[in-house]
């Protein structure tokens, strides 16, 4: 009988997207969660309890810049992209602090088009402070990845292809004069992606793109996540992780990634 290790070289290999897809969480505002019927809402203390979870686990947080690199080295076991949609003021106080403590990293997508502003696509939901331009610089000198969430939150598969192009390319060129630096990534808001918003981001020079569940479209241009949210305590989280491999398997090359360190794919 042949030993286990050269059996298993007899045996087929699974096709590539049958690995574990990446698991990157998505985070909004970390805040009282008090009125809150979008729960997009996380209480500092549930973070916090969340942060302990990843840590005792041998899990890192790290920006989804980060992950993919270490994805294309082959030394991404263990580490988890973190990432905050629609750029709160909140991070800087709430999120921030606890993230640093830890000695991890996130990426934070932020409006450059509504610095200082609110988030009034939220109608029904509490007004809430979004980042200045000063915050913004704060963060990335903090060691946080900025990228962008289009200029105003608007969803991409409803604009024009002026509008689209402000969107995307015009909101990368603001925050790379505000940061002094490359922005890799992009966050579509509302998760609303089709083909054409995929070009219109890879036309603007970014390495990736996240999305929420983004189905056949799944790619290092539409990049899965995980909603955590107030009531996810441990054994949530326990099973949101355990589930996420079924429920975000896709063929990967239906939307061809880049060369470099971005191109790592992803399930």
């Amino acid at each position: 009988m042949p030993a286990p290790t050269a059996l298993r070289r007899l045996l087929p290999k699974p096709p590539l997207w049958a690995k574990p897809p990446l698991w990157v969480a998505m985070y909004h505002s970390v805040t009282d969660t008090a009125d809150d019927p979008y729960r997009v809402t996380v209480s500092p203390v549930r973070f916090a309890r969340q942060l302990h979870w990843l840590g005792d686990r041998g899990l890192r947080g790290v920006s989804v810049r980060e992950l993919l690199a270490a994805t294309a080295e082959g030394r991404a076991k263990g580490l988890v992209g973190l990432t905050f949609d629609d750029g709160y003021a909140d991070f800087l106080d709430s999120a921030l602090p606890l993230l640093r403590r830890h000695g991890f990293t996130a990426t934070v997508y932020v409006l450059p088009g509504r610095l200082g502003g609110g988030n009034d696509w939220d109608t029904d939901g509490p007004r809430k402070t979004l980042l200045t331009e000063e915050g913004i610089e704060r963060i990335a000198g903090a060691g946080m990845e900025i990228g962008s969430h289009g200029l105003t939150h608007r969803r991409l598969t409803e604009a024009d292809d002026a509008a689209l192009a402000d969107e995307t390319r015009r909101s990368r060129a603001l925050l790379e004069e505000i940061t002094g630096g490359p922005v890799d990534g992009f966050c579509y808001p509302y998760g609303a992606v089709d083909p054409r918003v995929v070009r219109a981001v890879r036309k603007a020079g970014y390495g990736y793109a996240c999305g929420i569940d983004p189905g056949p479209l799944t790619s290092t241009f539409a990049l899965p996540r995980v909603h955590i949210g107030e009531n996810d305590t441990s054994w949530r989280l326990t099973a949101k992780r355990a589930l996420h491999p079924l429920r975000r398997r896709h063929p990967a090359e239906l939307v061809p990634a880049p060369a470099g360190p971005a191109a790592a794919v992803l399930g």
